[in-house]
């Protein structure tokens, strides 16, 4: 799949918007050429249905959609479209010209209108094809809720027709990271769980790989793959900080490299390897020079503060861009973002400054810098975006990321700006931004407090650690079946 496909149909929105105003404008015009012809006429069971056009020509699930022909009747419940062989959504017919909303996965586009009572209906086809285009939707991967919400931790099948083989758990606040050396290996910690996780989409498993973690809060690798980096957020100034698992012992060693309480997550430079990790005491932002360490060693306590973040009980996430130019500070408990730019000569990150949402100012906007509103963002991860490629500027990635109590999925440029890419539909069924729903990325999709996101470029998909639906959930292109 190429990454252009991918954004072609992710940003839409006002596309969309222009596309209902011109149909809303072809069903006006079809109405009053009708007026001033004949009154709508009912479905004649003796005579055919006829399909002549449709408009428009291509589109995707939930496209706004106008077939124009004869004999279809004015009574929606007596009419069956049928597009690609699934069955449309039907709005209104006026006899000659009917408007229905495109399914999901009509591939081969063949267009058929039914008409008349259920078993003996006349049918009618169009001689040309809808170009049905894939969207991204958002699907649900592995996982399910029982009514108490309450299902154990357990290993298993992402999917299987007996429940019991099936894994499940999932229910605490996640961080994700693909595997460097197979990225059909997704790693996963999960907050207040002791367990390191592997989902292996070689075989479709979720394994628990080790039982005796103490909170972990990320996971990250050094830069020759050999080593796992895992954080760890304990009590004490003493405690387990940081330390590394070996690819070659199957992750079942364990080497402490830093020591320190509360830590809430750490990071690799992706060029030059040190490690970066912080503190929730006071917001600090410690340097580990793993270079250093692998060449002669260093002790658990031979790391630096470069700076402390506002104020004491600051919890965050410290996401790198993959160029290593800089790195976004993602405030969860005080709903913002920060950047740190990296001294390339000095080899380490300087002063933090403001991207976007507001310190201690939580909520829902879509918006530039600081006019733009979070809710305990948690985790992000830097895409490439093909038009920045084409048009050759200097930061090539958008830095998606699951924002935890507005219950989607946003998207953060390069200039700051920040959108909804996925969440907070379904509109209909309610007022709440959160829920359980597949589907459309805005029009259907909903959330509960989403928190580990990870992506996969090969595929071209992300994987959302949904907590509170106690799933994985997935966002993709549709899938052909």
């Amino acid at each position: 799949m190429r990454n252009n496909d991918m954004f072609n149909v992710t940003h839409s929105s006002r596309k969309y918007i222009v596309l209902f105003i011109w149909i809303l404008g072809l069903w006006s015009c079809k109405s009053e050429e009708q007026n001033t012809t004949s009154s709508s006429v009912p479905f004649d069971p003796m005579q055919p249905v006829v399909v002549e056009d449709f408009q428009p020509k291509s589109g995707g699930m939930g496209q706004r959609l106008i077939i124009y022909g004869k004999n279809f009747g004015t009574d929606p419940s007596m009419i069956t479209v049928l597009i690609g062989g699934k069955e449309a959504k039907v709005i209104s017919s006026t006899g000659d010209a009917l408007y229905c909303l495109v399914p999901r996965k009509a591939f081969s586009g063949d267009i058929e209108v039914r008409v008349g009572p259920k078993d003996n209906k006349v049918v009618g086809k169009a001689t040309t094809r809808f170009q049905y285009e894939r969207k991204m939707v958002v699907s649900t991967v592995i996982g399910y809720r029982n009514e108490r919400g309450d299902e154990p931790w357990k290993d298993g099948k992402f999917k299987d027709p007996d429940p019991n083989k099936m894994a499940s758990g999932f229910w605490n606040q996640s961080f994700f990271k693909f595997d460097p050396a197979n990225p059909k290996h997704l790693w996963a910690v999960f907050d207040f769980n002791n367990g390191l996780y592997l989902f292996n989409f070689e075989d479709s498993t979720v394994t628990k790989v080790r039982s005796d973690l103490d909170r972990p809060r990320s996971v990250d690798f050094t830069l020759d793959h050999k080593y796992m980096i895992v954080a760890e957020d304990r009590g004490g100034e003493n405690d387990r900080a940081t330390y590394r698992l070996s690819r070659d012992r199957n992750w079942q060693d364990r080497e402490v490299l830093t020591t320190y309480k509360q830590c809430n997550g750490a990071s690799v430079h992706p060029v030059n390897g040190e490690l970066y990790f912080n503190s929730y005491e006071k917001g600090q932002f410690f340097r580990f020079d793993l270079n250093k360490y692998f060449e002669s060693g260093l002790g658990v306590k031979d790391f630096e503060q470069l700076f402390v973040v506002h104020d004491p009980q600051w919890e965050y996430k410290i996401i790198i861009h993959p160029t290593g130019n800089y790195a976004y500070i993602v405030v969860i408990n005080q709903s913002y973002i920060l950047r740190v730019d990296y001294n390339w000569e000095k080899k380490r990150f300087n002063q933090p400054y403001l991207v976007c949402g507001q310190v201690r100012g939580p909520g829902y906007a879509d918006g530039v810098g600081s006019s733009a509103r979070l809710n305990q963002p948690y985790q992000g991860v830097f895409v490439k975006n093909p038009d920045y490629v084409a048009a050759g500027k200097p930061d090539q990635y958008d830095f998606y990321f699951t924002d935890q109590l507005n219950h989607c999925v946003r998207i953060l440029t390069p200039e700051g700006n920040v959108t909804t890419f996925a969440g907070r539909g379904s509109s209909s069924l309610n007022n709440n931004p959160y829920g359980y729903v597949d589907g459309d990325l805005r029009q259907e999709a909903r959330f509960d407090r989403p928190t580990g996101i990870a992506y996969n470029e090969e595929e071209g998909a992300f994987y959302i650690g949904d907590y509170m639906n106690h799933r994985i959930r997935k966002i993709a292109l549709e899938e052909i079946d």
